[in-house]
This record gives C-alpha cells, sequence and structure tokens, in this order.
C-alpha cells in the first residue's frame, strides 16, 4: 500500500492543485518512483489511499500498468491517519503479509532483504529504519535487541560524546501481517506510531527493527524538494531541469534550477536555485533567486495552509523566498 492521502501543506504552493505525491520530481511523479521501488520487488499489486486532489494522483499514475503494476484506489472524504488508512483498505489488505510505503519517498533501500528479516524473526511488523549521522528533524526509533522499543522526539543537534551511535529513524517504509488489524481502531483517525504499535507492543508482539543502508530521500519541505531534485540532476551531470515545451531565451541565465511545464524565462532574466511552475513566465531580466515561483491565478483566492512558507505576488506570479 502507499499512503498518498496527506496535503502536503509545507511543499504550498506547489501543492496548490495536486497533493504531494503526485509533485513532478525531474518529470516523473513522485509516486511514480514509489510505485516502481515496489514492482521492482515483486509487488505487482498495490492500494493507494486518497484523499486531497485525488485526482492528480489518478493522472499520475492512471492504472499503475505504465509504472508495473495493478492499483486499487481508497478514497477518504475525511482524512483518516496512517493507521486508519490501513483501517478504510482491511478488505484489500487483511488476507497476508503486506507493505506499506508513504508516497513521498525515492528509494532504493532492499525490500527483499528486509522481507527476510521479518519472517525470520517471526515479527508482526517490521519497520524499516536508517541511522541519522546528521541529525535531521526525523523522530527517534529506540531499540533493543532488535526490536523497536519506543518512538521517541527529534534528535539532539550534536552527540554527546565521538563514539555515540547516530540517532535511528523510521523511513516510512514497512512490512505488516494481517494480525496487525486486531490493534488497528475500526472507523476513525488513528495514527501507526501513537495508536497501534504502542498498543501491539504492550500486548508482547514483536516490533522488528530492520536497520538499512542505501538511497533514501524524503521531500516533505520546499527546501528538501529543491535539494534533492538537484541532488539527482548533478547525478546526472546536468545544471537544471525543464519540463515540457520551455521557453528559455539564449540570453536568460538557469542554473540549479527546476523548471516544471510551459515555463518561459524572458531576455536577461537570471534563474538560480529556484523551482518554477506551471506556465510560469519569468520577465526580461528578473533575478530569481533560492525561491519558488507559481502562477498567482493558481492560489488566487486560496488560504495559504498553516504550516507554508510565506509568499507574495509579484505582477503575474506568485513568490515564496525560501530562505524563511
Amino acid at each position: 500500500m502507499i499512503l498518498a492521502a496527506g496535503f502536503g501543506e509545507r511543499l504550498w504552493p506547489l501543492t496548490a492543485d495536486r497533493t504531494k505525491p503526485a509533485l513532478p520530481v525531474l518529470g516523473k511523479p513522485l509516486v511514480g518512483y514509489v510505485l516502481e521501488y515496489l514492482a521492482s520487488f515483486g509487488f505487482s499489486e498495490v492500494v493507494v489511499n486518497l484523499h486531497h486532489e485525488p485526482e492528480s494522483v489518478r493522472r499520475a499514475l492512471g492504472d499503475g500498468s505504465q509504472f508495473g503494476a495493478h492499483l486499487e484506489y481508497v478514497f477518504e472524504p475525511v482524512i483518516l491517519g496512517t493507521s486508519g488508512a490501513l483501517d478504510n483498505a482491511r478488505s484489500l489488505l487483511a488476507s497476508e503479509t503486506f507493505v506499506v510505503v508513504n508516497g513521498k519517498l525515492i528509494t532504493n533501500l532492499d525490500l527483499q532483504a528486509a522481507l527476510a528479516h521479518h519472517r525470520a524473526q517471526n515479527a508482526l511488523a517490521t519497520l524499516i529504519l536508517k541511522p541519522n549521522p546528521a541529525r535531521e528533524r526525523f523522530s527517534v526509533v529506540e531499540t533493543r535487541a532488535g526490536l523497536v522499543t519506543k518512538f521517541a522526539g527529534m534528535p539532539s543537534p550534536m552527540p554527546t560524546t565521538v563514539a555515540e551511535e547516530p540517532p535511528l529513524m523510521f523511513t516510512g517504509i514497512q512490512i505488516l501481517e494481517r494480525r496487525i488489524f486486531d490493534y488497528v481502531p475500526r472507523g476513525v483517525f488513528s495514527d501507526t506510531v501513537i495508536d497501534v504499535y504502542p498498543r501491539a507492543m504492550a500486548a508482547g508482539e514483536r516490533i522488528v527493527a530492520h536497520v538499512a543502508e542505501g538511497m533514501w530521500y524524503e521531500l516533505s519541505t520546499l527546501q528538501r524538494y529543491l535539494d534533492i531534485s538537484l541532488a539527482l540532476l548533478h547525478a546526472e551531470h546536468r545544471s537544471y531541469y525543464a519540463g515540457r515545451r520551455p521557453s528559455i531565451d539564449t540570453n536568460a541565465q538557469v542554473d540549479d534550477s527546476i523548471l516544471w511545464d510551459d515555463v518561459v524565462v524572458g531576455a536577461g532574466a537570471k534563474v538560480t536555485r529556484a523551482v518554477i511552475g506551471d506556465g510560469v513566465s519569468i520577465p526580461a531580466g528578473e533575478i530569481v533567486e533560492s525561491c519558488v515561483v507559481v502562477r498567482a491565478d493558481l492560489v488566487k483566492g486560496k488560504r495559504p495552509p498553516a504550516k507554508s512558507f510565506k509568499g507574495q505576488v509579484r505582477g503575474d506570479n506568485f513568490v515564496v523566498s525560501l530562505s524563511q
């Protein structure tokens, strides 16, 4: 199952007309990377939950065949949370071992190795974890003897000793047995970490920690969207990405930037470390740096989400600085 129902508040205004998993990353929808990841390990039947802008995910994935899988969509009229989503799809999931992946990831972590570990440990659930040496703001998962014991707060900024091991963080990939539904509340909003795993652990269930190494990107903020897109782009030795039908004047300069479809960059304009949304026109001579730009009409009359960065209208564009 792919969790794709979130609002993506911290990615607004890019999510003004689509949900977070439907955002394009170098021309491919973010959730498409997740679906390809699952298909590469033989998961050909995949459930996708929907809530915010559901048609944006349907348009991005279709029936799943282009990504190597067959899809079943499950709509949530009211968002249900990470384990409420499982309850809503109970009839499609409760017959065998299944995998749940967050819809905002790009990764190559070895899912087959995690599955083998899960089965060998006779686990109710296996959470794929990874070290967090940079101590980014991801909740710490505490373990003992290979089992998850606690979901803690954010990591401390610096280690207290040189020899201290980096904290472990949850990657958003988990392997579950159908017995998990014994602990999932019915018909209400619920969160796996708050409402399900603590109950299961208290009942003596084995929640196994599988620590993996490999590529793992999580695109949950505007800055992370830009940085990760550029990391993927630089791996291909390219300085910027332009989607379909770009019009970039020969006297314009574009570096370290992501341009979506139908973007126009006028003569003498300079675009650096920016994300430029569909249909945006950058006027001649304009300097655009460290910001996200969408069409002003895309957000007109819409209230910015509580967690979004502030922006301002500049001509026909709405500009959000990343220096906030």
